[in-house]
């Protein structure tokens, strides 16, 4: 599952009390059409669903810390899972890290614990010679901009082709046949989904707030490399040829990309904070 989607959940601040969620089911992911994948989350008043999202990105939301820095079984990071829930009465989405928190406690035993590390990680950054970038413009006509407060989609489709990701409210990216193109997309969103095409955390340090319009190419096999690495963030395993090929890839070939827009990648050691599985429950207990 990825990242980015979660990282809109992260963003929730301070919150009250944690209300345990009315109803709650949690099934075996079971991807609706063949040759494809699907997920994404789908909050709307006090009905949310996931689907195709693995324990660490569940983890991600309870405690408010990115999927990539989380540690433990494998499996957390390649089973995937359905969840739908009701929130109780006079909750919001700002609640749902703790409720959460409480959820997984209950049907995957789930115990973890806080750590420090010193991480390898790519900076994001404005290369020199400025952005080239189009700021997007406000859209008069944006039909979800009226949407209620706590409303949220969000979904990830991964084809042959490439992946596309759309957050909802016209922010989108997709990147297939050789090219990433962007709507809408701030760089700190940008930043956590460049993830699954490089081999390290990305954190923005661009400064730039606003959301942007852009594209660039990528060379044909340095985009399938990436493809690869797409999958293994996504917790695939890779048959050996296709581990050999993305072996023989280089992740400086993002970085060299970005050159087009006016950014760049800049490698980098920084503490972060990591979250450490130390028991969970592989089949989660009956709903």
């Amino acid at each position: 599952m990825p990242k980015p989607i979660l990282a809109i959940l992260l963003a929730s601040s301070a919150f009250g009390q944690s209300p345990q969620f009315e109803v709650a089911s949690i099934k075996p992911f079971d991807p609706s059409a063949q040759g494809q994948v699907a997920a994404g989350i789908h909050i709307d008043g006090a009905q949310i669903r996931f689907a195709g999202v693995s324990l660490r990105d569940f983890l991600a939301v309870a405690y408010k810390i990115n999927a990539t820095l989380i540690s433990g079984p494998d499996w957390t990071a390649t089973e995937r899972f359905d969840l739908s829930a009701t929130l109780p009465a006079g909750s919001t989405p700002a609640q749902l890290p703790e409720m959460f928190q409480a959820l997984l406690a209950d049907r995957f035993q789930v115990k973890v614990h806080r750590d420090k590390k010193d991480l390898p990680i790519y900076a994001l950054l404005v290369a020199k010679g400025g952005v080239k970038m189009k700021e997007t413009p406000p859209d008069p006509d944006d039909k979800d901009k009226d949407e209620p407060k706590g409303t949220l989609n969000a979904a990830v489709t991964v084809s042959g082709n490439g992946l596309t990701l759309n957050f909802g409210h016209g922010s989108s990216y997709t990147f297939a046949n050789n090219r990433f193109e962007a709507h809408k997309l701030t760089m700190a969103i940008f930043a956590g989904n460049l993830e699954r095409f490089a081999d390290r955390q990305n954190v923005d340090m661009t400064g730039l707030t606003a959301p942007y319009d852009f594209a660039f190419d990528v060379a044909p096999e340095d985009y399938f490399g990436m493809l690869l690495r797409s999958a293994v963030w996504a917790g695939q395993n890779l048959p050996p040829e296709a581990q050999k090929m993305l072996d023989a890839s280089s992740p400086a070939a993002l970085g060299d990309a970005l050159q087009q827009i006016g950014l760049k990648l800049e490698a980098r050691k920084a503490p972060r904070d990591v979250l450490v599985v130390d028991e969970a429950l592989k089949t989660p207990t009956a709903n």
